[in-house]
């Protein structure tokens, strides 16, 4: 096999990606709004496909390095496409129903899965900053995706704006770090930094970690993110919570435990600190909040911090608790805002927390899901949320960083406030007006229970297969 056949055949799953949404963008040109539908279907099993490429294709690097497929890589994709299939379902019945249904939607999705499968299989600081930048000029029209709304142009005019800041720290960091080793290979940038971890190179990762940090919203960087949590289209947001932020926490491990590693010093108590100030802003930020999604936005923050404390840690075992967390943060969130498009009433829908009243008489087996979530999300055992804390506050402390864990429990006892609050207008609380529930869409309606399922009783069966994967993903990764 030559060369460029290896290289095509490891990059199958990005390749398949790219020519398929070319071909949906033709079709849905060509076709019209009426082929919406028929885009949306074929944009799913695009993503399944691209999956199943990624999960059975080889292993190996291509294109000198600068793409990696490993185990590591493997993961990561098939958790960002998955999450990206569940986007398009649910943006699809949910646009459908609001008469705003356009077929860029579902095109637009996998445009931006195809730079997140570039950022998990990023081999050197070029690779990183084109699958950084493919996906994200995706997310920024997704996020204005309803042009004729003030509030989605201004999200949108915001992410972009912000995004090329970020860009801009990103890029410098990179120059320096490029200046200082002289390759943009993340090997060869490990073998450098392992000889000569001079303040010049570990300046320029500051700066890389800023930029990789927008990308999470992990604070101070988040500036963006209740505005465009809170802007944009309900399933638009459903995809920025999941599949951009595991590509980006992907990314994130690359860069530092592959290409830092033994400067592991260093860049930790970066990620300590930027933890910390997620903990403080995520926690205390939601709980003045009414309006659900932008609730959610800070629950981000906050999360993120937890799954950075992960790969703070510098071990193995602490990126296996990273992508254990990730994991089971997107099912939560996937089951979060699947209930909420599911949720409609007299016409309009559900976005503030006092719209939930009521809803344990209307929908008894929603209630019980959402509510499943929220216990989830705080933490309480024997929910995923809990497993996810477990896992990295367990590799925290086994890297020494016991008083970072504590901050975070301190933090997870404060956001608690705000999901107990869903938690008592959904059961305890009689809505101000009489209203009807609309009809659920069953595709919304059935993830919503799903996730909920997956966070409570069938997890405890899914850990006996979720572990070990990701125990594979995280051996795959070299330190250093």
């Amino acid at each position: 096999m030559t060369d460029l056949s290896s290289a095509l055949h490891l990059s199958a799953p990005e390749l398949t990606l790219a020519v398929g949404g070319l071909v949906l963008l033709m079709v849905g040109a060509f076709s019209g709004e009426k082929s919406t539908r028929l885009v949306s279907g074929l944009s799913v099993l695009l993503l399944l496909a691209a999956t199943a490429l990624a999960v059975i294709g080889p292993l190996g690097s291509a294109f000198n390095g600068a793409y990696v497929a490993d185990p590591l890589a493997v993961y990561g994709k098939a958790l960002i496409f998955l999450s990206a299939a569940v986007a398009v379902v649910l943006g699809d019945s949910w646009m459908h129903r609001n008469n705003i249904a356009k077929f860029e939607y579902p095109v637009l999705i996998v445009l931006a899965s195809v730079g997140m499968g570039m950022m998990a299989s990023s081999g050197d600081l070029i690779s990183l900053y084109i699958g950084i930048e493919m996906h994200s000029l995706a997310l920024y029209v997704l996020a204005a995706y309803r042009r004729d709304d003030l509030k989605a142009s201004e999200a949108g005019l915001k992410y972009f704006v912000l995004g090329a800041l970020s860009s801009g720290l990103l890029l410098y960091g990179a120059s320096l770090i490029y200046g200082f080793a002289g390759s943009m290979r993340f090997e060869d940038i490990a073998a450098f930094a392992s000889a000569n971890p001079g303040p010049g190179l570990i300046f320029g990762l500051v700066f890389l970690i800023c930029g990789l940090a927008f990308k999470v919203s992990a604070a101070p960087f988040h500036m963006w993110t209740p505005d465009v949590y809170e802007g944009a289209p309900t399933p638009v947001v459903a995809l920025f919570s999941t599949a951009p932020k595991v590509a980006a926490m992907v990314l994130i491990i690359r860069v530092l435990i592959e290409g830092f590693g033994l400067a592991h010093a260093q860049w930790a108590q970066v990620l300590i600190l930027i933890s910390l100030i997620s903990f403080a802003v995520g926690a205390f930020g939601g709980l003045m909040q009414k309006d659900i999604q932008r609730l959610l936005a800070y629950s981000s923050i906050i999360n993120i911090g937890y799954a950075l404390l992960g790969v703070a840690a510098g071990t193995q075992v602490g990126v296996q608790a990273t992508l254990m967390f990730m994991t089971l943060y997107v099912v939560d969130q996937i089951g979060f805002f699947a209930i909420l498009l599911s949720l409609s009433r007299n016409g309009r829908p559900i976005r503030k927390i006092a719209d939930l009243a009521g809803l344990k008489k209307d929908r008894p087996l929603t209630a019980v899901a959402l509510t499943i979530l929220s216990l989830s999300a705080i933490g309480i055992p024997p929910m995923s949320g809990f497993w996810g804390k477990f896992y990295v506050f367990g590799a925290a402390a086994d890297a020494g960083y016991w008083m970072a864990g504590a901050a975070g429990l301190v933090a997870s006892v404060v956001a608690g406030f705000y999901y107990l609050r869903i938690i008592k207008v959904i059961w305890f609380d009689t809505p101000e007006f009489d209203v009807t529930t609309d009809k659920a869409p069953v595709s919304a309606q059935w993830i919503g229970w799903a996730a909920a399922a997956f966070s409570f009783p069938v997890l405890l069966v899914a850990l006996t297969w979720l572990e070990p994967l990701t125990r594979a993903a995280a051996a795959g990764v070299g330190i250093g």
